[in-house]
């Protein structure tokens, strides 16, 4: 379906609530959902039609090739759309949860997005090898994990980010404290000039780190980019995943999928459970395997 003369087709750089800033062509348009939708995420590709001078009503969303999103036992979030790449951010300190770094893992799996942890703050030498050791976890499942510090290397974090950047679209995501505006300020110099630009445009005054937004890259090597940085957040649940989902989306588990015994083994309790065996020789970390059986009872519960 082509868009018609009157409409005009844009990124959405911004969300807050149900108003939503959208990039057309270097014009930002302030935009909201026709009635009460609010099923737009940053990174939507919008087909727009301008009801005033910087203002316009969304029509339609043109077809997403990825959508990441959270959700609780009632409702779901919106993260980003159209990502080919997540950046799960940890540090040295404060200690991150693994319950949190895991779930983003998994999240990933399930949308089909690439995953890559950045180990930040690698200049506290004296946390360092027990973060490279908890990262190494994640590394032997078969996530790259990148070591930088932004604020004692910031040359060389930027040689290690930016090809990782390059023609793709990213987000960044991370509990507080863990550096990632450190990082985002570092690899977009004008970040801070574009939040206050987007917090007008959006209404949002002070709050400028509750709300998503994206920030176009310079072209490396004539690919272009973008990274979009999620405001910190320390629970990451996953209700939306359904037990089919979920076991296909531990990556350590699909070597093992098929072996059971049982057709509709859970992987929990049962007898000649080929995930469990490998459970218990070690071959599947079994804080992963707890996580599992966690987000099988989450996906229980949902009400939605």
């Amino acid at each position: 379906m082509s868009a018609s003369p009157t409409e005009l087709t844009g990124t959405i750089i911004a969300a807050h609530g149900r108003h939503y800033l959208a990039d057309i062509d270097g014009e930002k348009l302030q935009c909201v959902t026709r009635g009460k939708k609010t099923n737009v995420a940053v990174g939507d590709v919008v087909h727009v039609v301008k009801t005033s001078e910087n203002q316009a009503v969304i029509e339609r969303i043109a077809e997403r090739t990825t959508l990441l999103y959270r959700s609780d036992q009632y409702k779901s979030k919106l993260l980003a759309a159209n990502i080919s790449r997540l950046f799960v951010v940890i540090a040295t300190e404060p200690g991150f949860a693994d319950d949190l770094v895991s779930r983003s893992l998994v999240a990933c799996e399930a949308a089909g997005i690439e995953a890559h942890l950045i180990l930040n703050k690698t200049d506290v030498t004296d946390l360092l090898p027990r973060a490279r050791e908890r990262a190494a976890q994640y590394s032997r499942l078969g996530y790259p994990v990148h070591e930088v510090s932004a604020q004692a290397h910031p040359e060389e974090t930027v040689a290690i980010l930016t090809p990782l950047l390059a023609g793709q679209s990213s987000i960044f995501i991370g509990q507080s404290g863990m550096g990632k505006s450190s990082l985002i300020n570092l690899l977009i110099p004008d970040a801070d000039i574009a939040v206050r630009e987007i917090s007008a445009a959006l209404d949002t005054g002070k709050h400028t780190t509750t709300f998503t937004r994206l920030y176009w890259l310079p072209e490396v090597d004539g690919k272009a980019g973008a990274i979009i940085d999620s405001p910190g957040f320390q629970e990451f649940g996953l209700y939306h995943l359904s037990e089919g989902m979920l076991e296909r989306a531990f990556v350590e588990f699909k070597p093992y999928l098929g072996g059971c015994k049982y057709y509709n083994c859970r992987h929990m309790a049962e007898p000649f459970c080929a995930i469990l065996d490998a459970v218990a020789q070690g071959k599947i970390w079994k804080h992963r395997h707890e996580l599992y059986g966690q987000l099988l009872h989450e996906s229980a519960q949902t009400l939605y």
